[in-house]
């Protein structure tokens, strides 16, 4: 269910050094780094090396919406999250779309929940084209 979640820190380095320090027991490292303006964006992975907690620079809004990733089992899942989504009236952050920049075959929607948070439901297949 729960694919990976994202956590805001008014230093992602820091933060992505704590919890790979603190759990360094449970195998947790750094995975992938993608820098940004605002300062990198870090995955952490544990044994199995699939990125799943991220840190990521503070957004500027008043508050820390947490990012939220839902596996899905297809992209046609992925469409249907986007058309409830938008049904539901929330605001759509990215429509549907390949992420190449995450890794082949990376498909995903991002929104707004009730509360502000950005969720994702998030396809891992590989590019059919």
């Amino acid at each position: 269910m729960i694919d990976h979640l994202g956590l805001q820190s008014v230093d992602s380095s820091a933060a992505a050094a704590f919890y790979v320090r603190v759990f360094a027991a449970c195998g947790v490292r750094e995975a992938m780094r993608i820098d940004t303006p605002g300062g990198p964006v870090i995955g952490l992975a544990g044994p199995d090396g699939m990125p799943q907690l991220w840190t990521s620079p503070e957004e500027d809004t008043g508050h820390r919406p947490v990012h939220l990733a839902l596996a899905a089992p297809s992209r046609e899942a992925v469409d249907a999250v986007f058309a409830a989504a938008q049904e539901a009236g929330a605001e759509i952050l990215h429509a549907p779309r390949e992420w190449p920049e995450y890794h082949p075959g990376y498909y995903g929607v991002f929104f707004r929940d009730l509360d502000g948070n950005n969720v994702e439901a998030v396809h891992h297949g590989f590019p059919t084209g």
